[in-house]
């Protein structure tokens, strides 16, 4: 009788034990796959805000000398969009002097002033941007560097570039003078973080940088030389 009543403890130690073991696993499996999720979400959005970043580099042309590297971090362009269709609000008078200068490309109707990068208005959620590391259009062979949203947003203000062409023209006002632009390189490069700049450094530029129509890998960009 003594022996079986052990063996009946051992049974019920083992299966208790066992309980616990199995307790204990799904316990495992349920934290490994919290972690697993849990990285898999932060990848996630790690993409999405990686997709959205992109930094603006001035490096070597493969075609042309002349040319400098340097590495400029700048704010978020996007094609933007929140779905509703905007109707154009009744033009009223602006006071464009209190603007640092005054981006206008007359083919597709922009007239956008910016302010200096010091400014708080200076920024791409709001205006057109002036990007840190830019010249006004009165440095000699200096480069002014403005970016904005695309897409259908009230803040797409550079919506339409995707219509301009080699040879068409942007004006720059600035301090009461009107620098005339004419549009020399149009690319594109793939969204990875950096945009090269190739320009020559030898004449007075005039960058746009904007996300591609229709396409949220790549960004546009429209360089543009002194006439």
């Amino acid at each position: 009788m003594l022996m079986l009543n052990q063996k009946k403890d051992n049974n019920n130690k083992r299966k208790l034990k066992k309980s616990q073991l199995l307790l204990l696993g799904s316990f495992l499996v349920f934290i490994g796959f919290f972690i697993l999720s849990y990285n898999h979400l932060v990848f996630l959005k790690n993409q999405v805000f990686a997709n959205m970043e992109i930094a603006i580099a001035s490096s070597n042309s493969p075609i042309e000398e002349n040319k400098e590297e340097q590495d400029i971090p700048v704010p978020n362009v996007e094609n933007v969009s929140d779905g509703t269709v905007y109707e154009e609000a009744p033009k009223k008078e602006i006071n464009y002097s209190q603007y640092a200068g005054v981006l206008e490309i007359p083919k597709i109707g922009l007239k956008r002033g910016f302010y200096n990068t010091d400014s708080k208005y200076n920024s791409i959620q709001y205006n057109v941007s002036m990007i840190s590391g830019s010249t006004m259009p009165d440095v000699i062979n200096g480069n002014l560097m403005l970016m904005a949203h695309s897409g259908d947003a009230y803040i797409s203000f550079f919506a339409y570039l995707y219509r301009l062409n080699i040879g068409d023209y942007a004006y720059i006002t600035y301090q009461g003078q009107k620098y005339k632009y004419s549009i020399v390189n149009i690319y594109t490069v793939p969204k990875n973080g950096k945009v090269p700049i190739y320009r020559n450094y030898n004449k007075t530029t005039l960058t746009l940088i904007t996300c591609t129509k229709n396409d949220d890998t790549t960004q546009t960009v429209y360089i543009a030389e002194l006439v």
